[in-house]
């Protein structure tokens, strides 16, 4: 919790299509995060899912109506905007030699890395989410919640690409892949500091465990469990 003290926070967390406890994780984070941060908002990591109107968000984090009248009143429900370019910030670019090493030279493209502007507003961004094996990185979880979950569309195609011509088969289950390297590598470029819980679950209400550091080091814990005891 001294970590977060007089911290602005923005907590990142998947989106409806994922399954997760979130509702107790939420409420736990609150209680240490949230009782000595200056603020805590969250943002929801659609990539291009469908915004979430706030009684949707609210439901995900196990929010009453009361709840959120009371408890939370302060904290603020985000949507990521992916489609509009004034909600979006450009960090930087991945270059052409970048993207061919990457992938080895499956592809060559300049990449601009475009980041949701709001980060800026913040101190400190915490990732909440799962890790599951996932067909287009490998596994899920960690800097995934940036890029593409925050991110601008040309980035978040280029992962796409790049995961379909690696194939599903070559790719789900796998931990270190080039779409990995292209999320870590553009992750990197954030200039706000960034933390990740990342667990892996056992059911919609159950954790197997959880791990907390940085989005790498947090995701390759979780990432190692969840090869345990999600691939058979």
């Amino acid at each position: 919790a001294a970590d977060y003290r007089g911290q602005r926070v923005l907590l990142i967390v998947p989106d409806n299509t994922r399954t997760a406890p979130l509702g107790a994780l939420f409420a736990g984070l609150f209680d240490v995060v949230g009782a000595v941060a200056a603020s805590l908002d969250v943002m929801v990591a659609l990539g291009t899912h469908r915004a979430m109107p706030d009684a949707e968000i609210a439901r995900l984090l196990g929010m009453s109506e009361a709840d959120r009248a009371g408890r939370y009143s302060h904290v603020r429900l985000l949507n990521h905007e992916w489609d509009n370019p004034a909600a979006l910030h450009r960090l930087g670019w991945l270059s052409e030699a970048d993207t061919a090493e990457i992938s080895g030279g499956l592809m060559r493209e300049r990449v601009p890395v475009d980041i949701n502007r709001k980060i800026f507003e913040y101190d400190r961004l915490l990732i909440c989410g799962p890790t599951f094996p996932h067909e287009v990185v490998g596994f899920s979880g960690g800097n995934k919640y940036f890029f593409p979950g925050i991110a601008g569309p040309e980035i978040l195609n280029f992962f796409h690409w790049l995961g379909a011509l690696i194939t599903n088969y070559g790719i789900i289950g796998v931990k270190q892949t080039p779409v990995r390297a292209v999320v870590d590598r553009a992750a990197a470029m954030i200039p706000v500091e960034r933390r990740c819980l990342s667990f892996v679950v056992k059911s919609a209400d159950e954790v197997y465990g959880l791990a907390y550091g940085t989005p790498e080091a947090a995701w390759s814990a979780a990432a190692d469990l969840s090869g345990q005891v999600h691939i058979t």
